[in-house]
């Protein structure tokens, strides 16, 4: 909890958002008075239908979709697992080949460790030291038996944006389906399936201001996948489970504000972004930027700091009322240092020693003003009880707006 301090800042809005307001009373009524069981065929399930079918053909418009290719699922973790395992096992399938990056988000690698256990083979491919893939690796790991590649949209915690448009070309003119998690991507970046190649896509709505519990896998007519989950049949026989249809109809609303203020709320949060990854390695001794330079999420700043522990400056910054994270949400409390930095070539105790800021559409000028204040001080005395820290002094300018 934080400490003493009366101010409260966020920013870490890429482990969870608030719902908003809007999102929030569109919600009310499905939990209040129209509760029915979309499966049912009384008035109560009829209005429980409708407004799911509404929710998905709103989805399917901001994705550039067909109504019937969004299947609700419980969030992205589900999403993800949806599309590998129901592509790769297609029919009952248990071999062949998967590629993917060493970057990916554990929804999507842990379900391929999950396949290759099972007999499939799997390609995880290197990225550069900024985060990035090479296409043209993509494609000289495509084998014959090759039948998912997969290949995140942004980074979750760096906020690197790979190429997915040219992957996905790629994968299409192999004859392969292409997957993309777009978790932290909706409300960022531009997302347009037809335009981008992309047969599967997976969002959460906890992400871009819609409630928790609830996500989107987008599946492109035509792709051959089986469900993961059996039961009722529900969303076309490929999610069975009583639908959430007031988590549906939040998720469409905070995608549809998502998409509306896209170019706004970019603008303003780029800014902001900018103007800490230049002024942090300027003002804080030994110092550097992760991830890409410009090929980055516009709410994404990465650092790392020498001589310090991640998890110590977090606690830090929250006693002094700034909630921050380091490596990401869903790995919080591993003692195992970040994958994805690993993956850029850092060491376990550069590692360690990173911080990750998310901006939000409310984040403001004067709050990025104030961490800029705190976090020498903050770092400096952290630097002063660690085991590691040379000892000797250190002053602006040794850090350096480098990119790891």
């Amino acid at each position: 909890m934080p400490g003493s301090q009366q101010r409260r800042i966020y920013f870490d809005h890429s482990a969870t958002t608030h719902v908003l307001p809007e999102v929030y009373e569109a919600m009310t009524p499905y939990f209040l008075q129209r509760f029915g069981n979309a499966s049912t065929l009384h008035s109560f399930g009829r209005e429980a239908k409708a407004a799911l079918e509404d929710s998905r053909k709103r989805i399917a418009a901001v994705l550039n979709c067909e109504a019937q290719e969004i299947v609700f699922t419980s969030g992205g973790t589900e999403a993800d697992n949806l599309a590998i395992k129901g592509v790769a096992m297609y029919k009952g399938k248990t071999k062949g080949h998967l590629i993917a990056t060493n970057i990916e988000h554990h929804a999507v690698l842990e379900p391929f460790d999950w396949l290759k256990r099972l007999g499939f083979e799997t390609t995880i491919l290197p990225v550069s030291s900024d985060g990035l893939v090479d296409p043209a690796e993509v494609e000289r790991a495509v084998r014959n038996d090759t039948v998912l590649i997969s290949v995140m949209m942004a980074n979750n915690e760096i906020g690197t944006v790979q190429p997915v448009r040219e992957i996905g070309k790629i994968a299409s003119s192999h004859g392969i389906p292409f997957h993309t998690d777009a978790v932290q991507a909706l409300g960022k970046l531009p997302i347009d399936v037809k335009a981008d190649n992309i047969d599967l896509l997976s969002i959460s709505a906890h992400k871009f201001h819609g409630p928790k519990g609830v996500g989107v896998l987008y599946v492109r007519r035509g792709t051959k996948i089986e469900p993961i989950l059996h039961g009722g049949g529900q969303e076309r026989g490929l999610r069975s489970s009583t639908e959430n249809v007031p988590g549906a109809v939040g998720m469409a609303r905070a995608a549809e504000i998502a998409k509306r203020d896209m170019e706004k709320t970019c603008a303003m949060m780029k800014a902001l972004r900018d103007k800490m990854l230049k002024q942090v390695p300027e003002t804080v001794a030994r110092s550097y930027v992760n991830g890409h330079a410009t090929k980055r999420l516009v709410n994404n700043a990465h650092f790392r700091f020498d001589f310090i522990e991640g998890e110590g400056l977090v606690l830090q910054l929250d006693f002094k009322g700034i909630a921050t994270s380091t490596g990401s949400a869903c790995s919080t409390g591993a003692l195992e240092p970040s994958h994805v930095l690993l993956a850029l070539g850092l060491t376990h105790e550069q590692a360690h020693g990173s911080l990750r800021i998310t901006l939000g559409r409310e984040n403001t000028e004067e709050e990025v003003d104030y961490f800029l204040q705190v976090l020498p001080e903050v770092v400096s005395k952290l630097r002063q009880i660690s085991p590691f820290n040379e000892q000797r002094p250190m002053g602006p300018g040794d850090g350096g707006a480098c990119v790891q």
